[in-house]
């Protein structure tokens, strides 16, 4: 993958949608969650014309706390999982992501500084100044493998009615490792966005 990628979705949008994009400006995935599903499947595409199915993301219970959601590509083939801590992420984003068939998390995903994303969350719900908060803080969260080593960040940018973040490898990964990486930063992103 050409980095940094580009995730964007609209905040005003019925039924959240995200745009991936590489540093090229190409498409490189588009994700449109439908509402009122009792158990989460979401369908990644390769673009948004949604001609063509990538893979999907598909949760393992109903309720989605501490749920784990796995990546199937097109044939069914599993291409890795994500989970949130339960009560671990309450205060900050706290996600595990696991290799395919492994019961043992990879990599872990945390938000680098929890009170960003608190102080970021309440401003943007108070009317007349909410705005300004996409240009005034910007939560990241890294991507790291068990041992510590950081292998990927994706931090919030600036931006007006849309939720725009940028996702940039500072580390070594294979291909399905960044892939399974990215699925994760987009189910957080879709989880998160829905807890405020």
């Amino acid at each position: 993958m050409n980095y940094p990628l580009s995730f964007r979705f609209k905040l005003l949008a019925l039924s959240p949608q995200i745009y991936v994009s590489d540093a090229s400006g190409n498409e490189v995935c588009y994700v449109k969650q439908k509402l009122f599903r009792l158990r989460e499947k979401v369908e990644v595409h390769t673009d948004s014309s949604r001609q063509q199915l990538l893979c999907t993301i598909e949760a393992d219970r109903i309720i989605d706390w501490s749920a784990k959601y796995t990546f199937r590509d097109v044939s069914g083939r599993e291409l890795g999982a994500v989970g949130r801590r339960g009560l671990r992420s309450i205060w900050s984003a706290h996600y595990d992501v696991f290799a395919p068939g492994s019961s043992a998390p990879h990599f872990s995903i945390r938000e680098e500084n929890p009170f960003v994303k608190l102080i970021d969350g309440f401003i943007s719900e108070i009317p007349i100044i909410g705005f300004l908060s996409s240009y005034l803080f910007h939560p990241k969260y890294l991507a790291s493998r068990t041992d510590g080593t950081p292998v990927m960040r994706l931090t919030k940018k600036p931006a007006f009615f849309e939720g725009r973040f940028q996702l940039e490898k500072i580390g070594d990964a294979s291909e399905g490792e960044e892939t399974a990486i990215m699925l994760g930063f987009l189910m957080m992103n879709l989880l998160e966005r829905s807890r405020g």
